[in-house]
């Protein structure tokens, strides 16, 4: 997970800003629209862009009370009882739609920050974002993240950063109030899973769309299955076999790659990957035994 002073300090350099910046929300929490310049993290390139056709699978994680209250990347003011996430290339704000794989809940997030920078994860979500989605105490999910819209910017100061979820249309709504609700812990504590400290009204349910539940969701592209889904580890993609076919030899060291085609959009892609595991835990090891090896383009994927 990210460092709080480094994340700020990626920000303002990569704004120009750094001597308007502070790790207090009262200095500036408007926000603004922003794409970003290419950045470092872990000795990582990120490369930020209008991404209007993004559509992505892999493995979602959450983060909540070491960064509740502080500034995000474009501005805001990042609330852990919000419905926002973090990426580490979209713009900011938009709106995406993440669907939890293993249970079919999905909802519309605000992406207003930078991150993941685990590799493996394509998405960080709010801690009531991750308890509405139905992965909270795991602590992580097969998601698919969509990119929908640009979001509004707030009108005025933020104070606080809840985004309203659509939701594909379901019999039912899900009780908001029968879920255990986000306790925003002091700066360094743990997150937990209490009533105690919550006194927001961004999680009640005029505020949130329903919710979908796995045996009321209509037919759809998206598997509700648990078993329905499954890490990979690719490697690389190339429309050449030939390509697929050298880089497989080279990374051999990490196990037992195999190729596989997948037509995208008409064109037959030649995929390098390990898999399938049934644990992120797993994925996790096959992804540094390939970053291992020469591996560093190497990232989870999840497939239907």
């Amino acid at each position: 997970m990210r460092g709080a002073a480094h994340k700020l300090v990626i920000m303002c350099a990569s704004a120009g800003l750094v001597a308007a910046c502070s790790t207090s929300p009262e200095t500036s929490s408007v926000g603004t629209y922003k794409v970003g310049q290419p950045y470092q993290e872990a000795g990582v390139w990120y490369y930020p862009q209008e991404q209007p056709d993004y559509d992505a699978t892999g493995v979602a994680s959450w983060y909540g009370s070491d960064f509740h209250g502080k500034l995000t990347a474009n501005g805001e003011v990042f609330d852990a009882r919000g419905l926002t996430a973090a990426h580490p290339t979209l713009p900011m704000p938009v709106n995406v739609r993440v669907t939890n794989l293993e249970n079919g809940r999905s909802l519309i997030l605000r992406v207003n920050d930078r991150g993941p920078f685990a590799r493996g994860r394509i998405i960080d979500v709010s801690a009531r974002a991750a308890q509405l989605l139905g992965f909270y105490e795991k602590g992580t999910a097969r998601v698919r993240v969509t990119y929908l819209a640009r979001a509004d910017l707030p009108a005025g100061r933020a104070e606080s950063t809840t985004a309203i979820a659509a939701i594909t249309v379901p019999t039912k709504a899900v009780q908001v109030a029968s879920l255990d609700p986000v306790s925003v812990a002091p700066q360094g504590a743990a997150p937990r899973a209490s009533g105690a400290d919550v006194t927001s009204a961004a999680t009640t349910t005029a505020d949130l769309a329903p919710v979908m539940r796995p045996s009321e969701a209509p037919d759809s592209s998206v598997g509700h299955d648990r078993d329905a889904t499954h890490y990979y580890v690719q490697a690389g993609a190339f429309s050449q076999r030939e390509n697929a076919e050298r880089l497989k030899d080279r990374l051999s060291d990490a196990g037992d790659l195999t190729i596989s085609s997948i037509d995208r959009n008409g064109a037959l892609l030649y995929r390098v990957r390990i898999g399938p595991f049934d644990s992120v835990d797993a994925a996790d090891a096959a992804l540094a035994r390939l970053s291992g090896v020469g591996g560093r383009d190497a990232k989870i994927v999840v497939d239907q």
